[in-house]
Parts: structure tokens; C-alpha cells; sequence
């Protein structure tokens, strides 16, 4: 799968790119009306309000950051005459940090998370001090923290080296913390060479902190609204979805087939590669729909605008695309291997039994391959039966056709079928 989908750019993109583009284009468009104070008080409100985000919501790589930019603002301002040294300094040791910190597992505010970053960084301290002290002043200009200044060669290569390297993460990981760090960095970068007033560079340095605490703001949404495992929207999402549709629309329910014995037979990390390989034919479905994981292995796919009959050959192609994607156990399967002569007696030969049904399904090719299918139920809004809840009890009852039929099949539900639903949940 292409790693520049439609959703990686907007994650890539939203809000720190956003928020980068729009300072960008007020400093050349000549609107930046603030004054300096004023453009310094907002610097230190976002360095402030970003770290008790981070705090709050237990983000130590963020803070970490924040604090880096805030003690790179310090050394700006203390060793004022000698900023272009401190800005070479700067330009070695800021992207570090940043990589440094995106290489870190994110564990909370925990004595161990936080000693070994607060000590290097300490050390960091020590160094700039150190250097700049001996060093004679090279700059008589009053600035703020970040004023622009004329970088070598090797510390743009280095901002550009960290910003790949950012990039890249984000890629894999896809967490709004990886893509803030990217657009804090390149705005940290604009603040200490592209500025050409110290107001401007103290804006930069302001939008570089506002993206980081922006990334918590933009994680504890997708928490909310997405599912961590398969990055599909969740059922809150889901219910919000509902709230805002009109006739005609169609809702499926799709369920993966014996879903509990590949957990028991294979284990709950199999279960949650199965639950991915789903998901990801899920995100790519045809005709319009928007699917969610609404709970375990049951998922639901909203059609705005489009009836039973448009959809079925879209669900009747997912169903298909699903059979054909090959699963492959990693290492085989673990949960059979022996590991002693108690776990080969009944233990072993009870986990056998449990597991026939699931073994029939693997492929003849492969002892590890395993077919991984799902049953899908479709209803439309018609009439008056188009409340969300009937037409998704609807769909439900269609979904138990589906499995008593045999699994791995698209059933619909009835407009007659419909009118018993309702019945029943009057009743």
C-alpha cells in the first residue's frame, strides 16, 4: 500500500503544516502588525500552555521538546552579543534533541523516562555555556530570542537531515506527535535564520511551540475518534456519523468469521494482525463508504446517498478482496509448539480439538497461511423505517443470515424483514 495515501497527507499536513503555511504567508504578505512585546508574550504562552498540555496529558516526548525550544530561546537571549556562535551551537544540537526525542518510547512522566533526557540536555547547557563564554562577541545587536542570522551550510544540511529523518518516523509511526516535531522543527529553522526582524523570528519561534502543544490537542482527537489498533474512525465517530445522515442511505455490518478461535488457537497478537489485514481492506472500500470498528471484530460501513442495490457488488468486491488477502502466521504457530512433556498431553490435544474448525480454513499451500473471511449484512433507509437504529438492527439481522447461511457472504435485509425489526424494538 502507498505510504502518501489521502489520510497520511492530511496527518502529515494537520495542523502543523497549516499552522506553518499560514504564519508564512502573513510574514510575506506584509499584515504583521504586533509589536515585539506582544509577540513575546504570545512565545512564552505557548511554551507555557504546550507544557502543561504536556503534562496534563502525560507527553513527555512533547515537553521534552518545549523545553528544548525554550532553552534555545535562553541561550539566544543570555549570550546576546554572541548569537551567531550560540546559532551554530543551536543548529547542531536542536535537531539532535529532536531526533533523539522521536527515537524515545513514550512512558509518561516516570523517574526513568525522564532522568537520562534531563541529564543530556543539562549537559547541553554546560557545552553552550563553555563555548560561548570564552568566545569573544562576534554581535552587538539587541534581539530577541531567535533573531535572524546567516547560517553555514553544514547547519542547514543538519536541519535537513533531522527533518527527513522526522519525516520518515512520522511515515511509520503516523502520530500527530512525529508529524508536530517535523513542523516545530522546520519552524525553529525559520526562526533562527529566515527571520529578517526580530519580530518575525520571535513569531516562528511562537508557531514552533503552538504546533507542538497543537499535536497533543490533535492525538487526544484521534484517541477519541479513532481506533488505535486499525486507525479506522470509532464508534463514537460512528454515532456522530449517524446524527447527520439523510434518506437515502445504506449501512452494512461486517463481521470476520470465527474470529474467537484464531484468538484461542493462535493468540491475541495473531488476532489483532487479522483485525489489521481487515481493517486495511475496510479503509479501501468502493462506492462511497466510510467504514468504523464499532467493537471487537464487528465493524460498520456508512453509504450516505446510496441504496441496497448500489452497494452490494461494492460489498459483494470487498467480501472477495478479503478471501483473496493470503494471511501468514509469523514464526508459525506458536501456541502449538511444545515446550515440555505437560504441555504435550492434554493440554495440547484439548487445544487440537478447539482448533479444527480454524484449521480447515488454512490453505493447502502453506501450513502457516491461513484464509481469513467475513460475513457482511446490508439495509437501506426507506420510508419510515429510515431511523438509524432500525435500519442498523436491519443490517444486523441480516449479518446472522449471512453466518446461518454458511459465513463468508453478503446478505440484505427486506423492507418486510425491516417492518418485524421495528416491531421488535417497539415491543
Amino acid at each position: 500500500m502507498s505510504a502518501w495515501t489521502k489520510t497520511t497527507l492530511r496527518s502529515l499536513l494537520v495542523p502543523g503544516g497549516v499552522l506553518l503555511l499560514a504564519v508564512v504567508l502573513l510574514v510575506y504578505s506584509g499584515w504583521l502588525t504586533l509589536a515585539l512585546p506582544s509577540l513575546s508574550f504570545l512565545y512564552y504562552c505557548a511554551l507555557a500552555g504546550g507544557m502543561l498540555l504536556a503534562w496534563r496529558f502525560h507527553s513527555s516526548r512533547i515537553f521534552l521538546s518545549l523545553l528544548v525550544l525554550f532553552l534555545a530561546g535562553q541561550a539566544l537571549e543570555f549570550f546576546n552579543e554572541k548569537q551567531l556562535l550560540v546559532a551554530q551551537v543551536l543548529a547542531v544540537g536542536v535537531p539532535l534533541d529532536f531526533v533523539l526525542i522521536a527515537l524515545m518510547h513514550e512512558r509518561g512522566f516516570s523517574r526513568e523516562s525522564i532522568a537520562a533526557p534531563a541529564v543530556f540536555l543539562f549537559a547541553q547547557c554546560v557545552v553552550v555555556a563553555t563555548l560561548c563564554s570564552g568566545a569573544p562577541g562576534v554581535s552587538s545587536r539587541a534581539h530577541h530570542p531567535a533573531a535572524s542570522l546567516a547560517l553555514p551550510n553544514f547547519a542547514i544540511f543538519l536541519f535537513a537531515a533531522g527533518g527527513i529523518f522526522l519525516l520518515g518516523r512520522f511515515l511509520l509511526t503516523r502520530k500527530p506527535a512525529d508529524s508536530g516535531m517535523l513542523w516545530s522543527l522546520a519552524a525553529f529553522f525559520l526562526a533562527l535564520r529566515g527571520a529578517p526582524t526580530a519580530r518575525v523570528s520571535t513569531l516562528y519561534a511562537a508557531i514552533a511551540a503552538c504546533i507542538l502543544a497543537a499535536s497533543i490537542i490533535e492525538n487526544s482527537y484521534l484517541l477519541a475518534y479513532h481506533d488505535e489498533l486499525t486507525t479506522l474512525p470509532s464508534r463514537r465517530a460512528f454515532n456522530e456519523a449517524l446524527m447527520s445522515l439523510e434518506e437515502p442511505y445504506s449501512i452494512a455490518v461486517v463481521d470476520i468469521d470465527h474470529f474467537k478461535k484464531f484468538n484461542d488457537t493462535y493468540g491475541h497478537d495473531t488476532g489483532d494482525e487479522v483485525l489489521r489485514l481487515v481493517a486495511a481492506n475496510l479503509a479501501r472500500v468502493t462506492g462511497g463508504g466510510q467504514a468504523y470498528r464499532c467493537g471487537g471484530e464487528e465493524f460498520n460501513i456508512l453509504f450516505p446517498g446510496k441504496t441496497t442495490g448500489d452497494v452490494v457488488e461494492h460489498l459483494e468486491n470487498l467480501r472477495r478482496r478479503i478471501e483473496s488477502s493470503e494471511f501468514h502466521l509469523r514464526g508459525g504457530d506458536r501456541r502449538q509448539n511444545p515446550r515440555g512433556p505437560e504441555r504435550r498431553n492434554e493440554r495440547a490435544r484439548g487445544r487440537a480439538r478447539k482448533a479444527q474448525a480454524i484449521r480447515q480454513l488454512a490453505r493447502q499451500k502453506s501450513p502457516v497461511a491461513l484464509a481469513v473471511t467475513v460475513s457482511i449484512g446490508v439495509a437501506t433507509a426507506v420510508g419510515e423505517n429510515s431511523d438509524p437504529e432500525i435500519v442498523l438492527k436491519a443490517a444486523d439481522q441480516a449479518l446472522y443470515r449471512a453466518k446461518e447461511n454458511g459465513r463468508n457472504r453478503v446478505e440484505t435485509a427486506s423492507p418486510r424483514r425491516r417492518g418485524r425489526v421495528k416491531a421488535a424494538g417497539i415491543a
